[in-house]
């Protein structure tokens, strides 16, 4: 079988840290009349956010400072001059990230265009390979992906031209609220129940803070003490009651997760952004703190391994972990922090973070260097790369890798656990065929996911995948002379299967044929004169 090319593998690199912070804390105890002055700011202010996300929208492509500054203007005389800097950028923001997800959309259409057209290029039946698909089952199935193709074609033409044009299409309130309006019955909502979530989800109260400011933010400021006051626009001034039109609600405020950091920004007067959001659901008022922070210096690659890692293979319901030495090999007994995905969203969530304490904990205690995979799975979810295979697809989606990814990177920050991101080619495959049997025993049941951890560990250290093999016994080369056949790094194609030489020693010819067979003289042959040949000892001294 001839050998395929591999892939170029990356080298592994120290993930960077997060470049902010977001705590979050309820606000209980609020009267009715801070319920009402928060439904009118917020609605007031969610109506000019509509507006100038709409005017942002229109402008497209051709947007600059001019206009911007325009839209601000508009917007001052109906709020004030920091509320209509904080919508307008808001409004900017979004539509960037609308950009983004367009240019997404646009390359997963490709993606589905491009496969579509290959597998209708091929023989109906024909099998696929591991790196393609093959041609589609039937003629059914060849004429209904045909239909197919034309549709996302279409999609993709009018998508580029969008693009072109600098047209988006956001939906401030969420494209899937927005459609649970036409089937309420099945999203579990009455028509009254769904406007108010739609109308609170629409609300604009959040604020961007301000360096030098007091407490770091004028237009919704807390005090260390917990105390909540709010600008209020100008057409609702009239609810003040502090001074410069300011409202200050009844109920204080806590936070608990970065309390100290919190504290020293707001008593330094340091920027800080505040987000004032209500619960439908639970009928909670909540308040997000957020700020950011300088990205950490990340150290050299060297200086994180310098006392080992622990190689963590991510599944779709478990994190399979090691830990290695600086030398590659595994020490201890492997790791499994199990998680259930399934759920709401911020059972999710909970699940994902209490996974991940556990494992950095672990790495702390020891001083270790976390390796995970670079993985990306965008490219690999599609339906027109894996067909009928629906319960791999579903496989690769509920693998938590971005989630788990932005998480892991920011939860090790805070703990000064460094993580190293590795290239996740055959990680898997060399993982199984290099060290699944040898770290199995009659006490140790290995699985191919803690294999996989072992080689992801190895691969961030800079050592081969492949496994240093035994000596061989004495007396059956050179009394253990040389000690291993270990591949260089600069060695092309080491961490493949090693070829068999003929010879004695693989038993694929018989003895006698090998490669030094003609010459007698270099092997200890029965009957050989290196073997049988004249001997006579010296005669012993008298004196002894």
């Amino acid at each position: 079988m001839a050998n395929r090319q591999l892939r170029a593998i990356e080298a592994p690199f120290v993930a960077l840290g997060p470049s902010g912070v977001a705590i979050r804390t309820r606000i209980k105890q609020l009267t009715t009349e801070d319920e009402k002055v928060l439904t009118l700011v917020g609605a007031h202010l969610g109506s000019l956010a509509s507006k100038d996300l709409k005017a942002r929208c229109r402008d497209g492509l051709g947007h600059d400072s001019d206009a911007w500054a325009a839209r601000k203007r508009a917007l001052t005389p109906q709020s004030s001059a920091r509320w209509a800097g904080a919508i307008t950028k808001a409004s900017h923001d979004q539509w960037a990230l609308a950009r983004r997800c367009q240019l997404a959309h646009i390359q997963s259409l490709e993606a589905g265009v491009s496969m579509i057209r290959h597998r209708l290029s091929l023989p109906v039946g024909e099998k696929g390979s591991k790196r393609a698909p093959g041609g589609y089952r039937s003629k059914q199935e060849w004429h209904a992906k045909a239909r197919r193709l034309h549709v996302l074609e279409d999609r993709l033409e009018r998508e580029r031209s969008d693009r072109e044009a600098g047209l988006v299409h956001v939906v401030r309130g969420g494209k899937r609220l927005a459609r649970n309006r036409h089937n309420l019955p099945r999203a579990g909502l009455t028509e009254a129940k769904w406007r108010e979530r739609w109308e609170a989800e629409r609300w604009f109260l959040q604020a961007d803070g301000e360096s030098g400011k007091r407490y770091g933010n004028e237009t919704i400021r807390v005090t260390p003490e917990g105390e909540i006051s709010i600008k209020l626009p100008a057409p609702i001034a009239k609810l003040a009651n502090a001074k410069h039109g300011r409202y200050v609600l009844t109920a204080w405020v806590r936070f608990w997760h970065r309390r100290g950091q919190w504290a020293d920004r707001v008593e330094a007067n340091r920027a800080v952004a505040y987000r004032i959001h209500f619960d439908v659901a639970r009928g909670r008022w909540y308040l997000t703190a957020s700020w950011q922070i300088p990205p950490a210096k990340t150290i050299p690659l060297q200086a994180a391994l310098a006392q080992g890692v622990v190689g963590v293979d991510t599944n779709a319901d478990h994190l399979a972990a090691w830990r290695l030495d600086v030398h590659g090999n595994p020490a201890g007994e492997p790791k499994t922090y199990r998680y259930d995905l399934s759920g709401t969203a911020r059972h999710r969530d909970a699940q994902v973070r209490h996974t991940l304490v556990r494992l950095l904990h672990w790495a702390a205690r020891h001083g270790l260097a976390v390796a995970v995979e670079d993985l990306d799975f965008q490219a690999e979810k599609t339906r027109e790369k894996h067909g009928r295979r629906k319960r791999f697809r579903n496989l690769l989606s509920g693998m938590p890798v971005a989630k788990l990814r932005a998480r892991l990177v920011s939860m090790a920050a805070e703990l000064g656990v460094s993580v190293v991101a590795v290239d996740p080619a055959y990680t898997s495959k060399w993982g199984a065929q290099h060290w699944h049997k040898p770290l199995t025993s009659n006490n140790r049941k290995t699985t191919r996911h803690h294999a996989a951890a072992v080689a992801i560990g190895r691969r961030a250290l800079g050592h081969p995948i492949r496994r240093r093999t035994a000596p061989p016994p004495h007396d059956q080369s050179d009394r253990a002379g040389h000690r291993t056949v270990q591949a260089t790094s600069s060695t092309p194609g080491r961490e493949g299967t090693r070829p068999r030489i003929p010879g004695p020693r693989t038993r694929s010819v018989r003895a006698g044929n090998g490669a030094k067979a003609g010459d007698q003289c270099a092997q200890h042959r029965s009957g050989h004169a290196a073997e049988h040949g004249f001997w006579q000892p010296d005669s012993l001294p008298l004196s002894l």
